[in-house]
Parts: C-alpha cells; structure tokens; sequence
C-alpha cells in the first residue's frame, strides 16, 4: 500500500471514529461568516447532525470534497462571490453523487431556485428558517426527499412535461415501479417501507436499484426522468 494510501484510510478511519454512527455529516457553504456561524451552531445542537466543515466560496468547498471524505449533505448559498451556488451545486453532485444540495436564499428567488435544481440540488432552505426546520429538511433530503414550495415543484413538473420525449424500457421490476410510483407521490423510504409492508433496507436497496437502470443519482432525477419518459 502507498504512502498516500495509508494516509487516507487513516483519515477515514479517524472520520468512522470521530463520527458516530447514523450520524449526518453537514458541510456549510456560505459567505456571511456571521451567518455561517450561527448555522454550523444549529447543526452541531440538533441530534443526529454534525457540521464537518464550513466554507466562504464553493471553490474552497470543491477543493476540500476533490481530497476529504464527502459529506451526506451541503448547505450551500445561492448568491457568492466567484463561483455561485448554482454551478456549486452541479460541481458537488459530479463529484459526490450521494451527497445531496440544500440551496440556502434569503427569499424565495424562483428563478435562481429552479436554475439550482435543475443542476442537481435536492431541495431549498430560507435563511429565516427556525433550527427544527433546518433540522427537519436535512433529515428529510437524506431519507429521499425534497423539502420546496409548490410553486418551484409545479415549475419543476412544467419543465419537464413539456420536455416529454418517448419512453424507453429500463427495465424496471413490478415491484420498482411500484416504489417509483411512491416516489413521485412524495413518498419518503420509511413511509414506502410501511405502505409496502417492507423493511427499509429492502425499499433502500430497490431504490439504489431504481437510480441505477434510470442512470440518475437522486430522487430528484428519478422523478423528473417519470414525467419527462411517461415511464408510469
């Protein structure tokens, strides 16, 4: 084993033993140092959560995810100097498929919000947010989900139904449309799991499934490749 080797598994040992177990990891992007620091104290309050890391410019985001270990979840500001959210969003996702995108915005900026997540992010916090709503949208895109209002949602279906293209065979079981379908209802894993009298690692692993023969990393893609195919 090289010498760059052993440093790394020694890093990801350390993260393993440093983290506990079922634990989300948090990474904070965002310029107003103020405002960073009150969001990394939230996330290091909340049961279940730890923020990582925390940054002022999603260059020096990509930089650190291109070396340290990936995070479950980045909290990211769409307006920033240099890079913007926007393209972070995307520059994450290449390079992290699993880890999902929570756009952080003062308001409800429609248009910067649907640009966001059409990159790849999976959903969208205002800043106003009180700490049990910022802890409830990471806990709810981990397990699936996709925390927006309406009318980005609505946008976001237009989008893509207008879009519509014919669909193919993904080959895709009885049973995964049956959870595809769920899915697009807004179903997160655990309800999934308990509609279909299932476990969550079942529904967990046909979802990894679904993603794979779709050729999509989120539910968000999945979901938008549905109404974009008629695939249901």
């Amino acid at each position: 084993m090289s010498i760059s080797s052993r440093i790394r598994l020694d890093r990801e040992t350390q993260h393993q033993a440093a983290v506990p177990r079922h634990t989300i990891a948090v990474w904070v992007v965002e310029d107003d140092a103020l405002f960073r620091s009150s969001l990394v104290r939230v996330i290091n309050r909340a049961q279940g959560l730890i923020c990582e890391q925390e940054f002022g410019s999603c260059e020096d985001a990509i930089a650190a995810l291109e070396t340290e270990r990936p995070p479950h979840v980045v909290l990211m500001d769409i307006v920033l100097p240099g890079m913007d959210g926007i393209e972070g969003a995307s520059r994450v996702r290449s390079l992290s498929p699993r880890t999902d995108v929570l756009m952080l915005t003062n308001y409800a900026e429609n248009d910067k919000i649907f640009k966001a997540l059409c990159a790849g992010a999976s959903g969208y916090l205002l800043k106003t947010s009180p700490p049990e709503e910022i802890k409830k949208a990471v806990m709810e895109v981990v397990d699936g989900g996709a925390p927006m209002n309406a009318q980005i949602a609505r946008k976001v279906l237009d989008m893509f139904t207008g879009l519509a293209v014919p669909s193919e065979n993904y080959g895709l079981t009885e049973r995964e449309r049956e959870i595809l379908g769920l899915m697009v209802d807004g179903h997160a894993k655990k309800k999934i799991a308990e509609v279909l009298f299932l476990s969550y690692f079942t529904v967990d692993t046909h979802i990894k499934n679904i993603y794979s023969k779709l050729h999509v990393h989120s539910r968000s893609g999945a979901v938008a490749k549905v109404f974009k195919e008629h695939l249901l």
